[in-house]
């Protein structure tokens, strides 16, 4: 399952290292998966290898081909799986929150891509738990943090679609969140670039940031608390948390951007929409606000 990438480079993203601008592009592999590439100088900006610490000018064509396959070949892992949907093409889970979505250079085992090589070959793993056959591809990712709906393509053909509709903006989704303090207005949208300083590993909202935009709507208040519905119209890194923060209202249990404490981040994906693969039908993907947000938060 390979796929080749194409970025002309804007404005907006001129300096940004290379490596850093396309582990925030690229999401249906990870980062450490990305810039292992780099490694191997097969990157190239305006038909020239670079390195991961170049720094991009406006107008630069960066090319990338990603097996984004590669990662499923692993041992698969019997974890249980919250499916919503699951058809020959497609399968979407209800990730519970303080699951990874793949490997990383710290974890490489007991992630979601684990769970779902195992549960899509369980009647096909050898007796030495190595997968054969059909191998998940992930087209988007959901912070660790965060609860709620995630597709993944069981074909090559399902993944190379769903992969183009995700960056065209095609799909569409709906969170829901518990934010601190209480909004005023009733609905509204968040316009604020988000970028990362060259000194720090934090994103933030910044001047020469990435355009971001959010749209939310306030579903109730309580004496302290609001429930908001929020849905991104891009999809930058930790875009909901640094916006609710933004705004002055970070959500609950997010210690990163001045969230009160909780036992999880009040973060969920409750709503996923998007075209079928194979018969380009609009379907409509729902989850219910997990129990402890809705027990141990807004109730109490």
């Amino acid at each position: 399952m390979s796929t080749k990438f194409q970025f002309k480079i804007e404005e907006t993203v001129r300096k940004t290292r290379l490596d850093n601008f396309l582990c925030e592009e690229i999401t249906v592999v990870s980062k450490i998966y990305l810039r292992n590439l780099l490694k191997k100088e097969i990157c190239t900006v305006n038909g020239l290898v670079k390195s991961g610490g170049y720094h991009l000018q406006k107008g630069d064509l960066v090319e990338l081909e990603v097996d984004v396959s590669v990662e499923t070949a692993m041992k698969p892992e019997r974890i249980p799986l919250e499916i919503v949907f699951e058809d020959e093409e497609i399968i979407v889970v209800n990730k519970p929150a303080g699951l990874l979505i793949h490997p990383t250079s710290a974890q490489k085992t007991g992630t979601l891509l684990n769970a779902l090589a195992y549960y899509l070959n369980r009647e096909n793993v050898n007796l030495n738990g190595i997968c054969k056959l059909v191998r998940p591809g992930l087209v988007h990712r959901l912070d660790r943090l965060t609860s709620g709906l995630v597709v993944a393509a069981k074909t090559a053909r399902a993944l190379k679609i769903l992969s183009n509709h995700f960056e065209r903006r095609l799909v569409k989704k709906k969170y829901l969140a518990i934010v601190g303090g209480i909004l005023k207005n009733d609905a509204g949208t968040i316009d604020a670039p988000i970028g990362r300083p060259e000194e720090t590993t934090h994103w933030n909202v910044t001047a020469d940031g990435k355009p971001a935009l959010t749209h939310y709507k306030v579903l109730e208040r309580f004496s302290d608390k609001t429930l908001l519905e929020l849905e991104p119209v891009t999809g930058r890194t930790n875009q909901l948390r640094i916006h609710c923060a933004h705004l002055g209202h970070p959500i609950i249990g997010d210690s990163a951007y001045r969230g009160r404490e909780f036992s999880r981040l009040c973060l969920h994906a409750k709503q996923l929409s998007f075209f079928h693969p194979a018969n380009n039908v609009w379907m409509e993907l729902q989850s219910e606000i997990p129990a402890e947000m809705k027990n141990d938060y807004l109730e109490n």
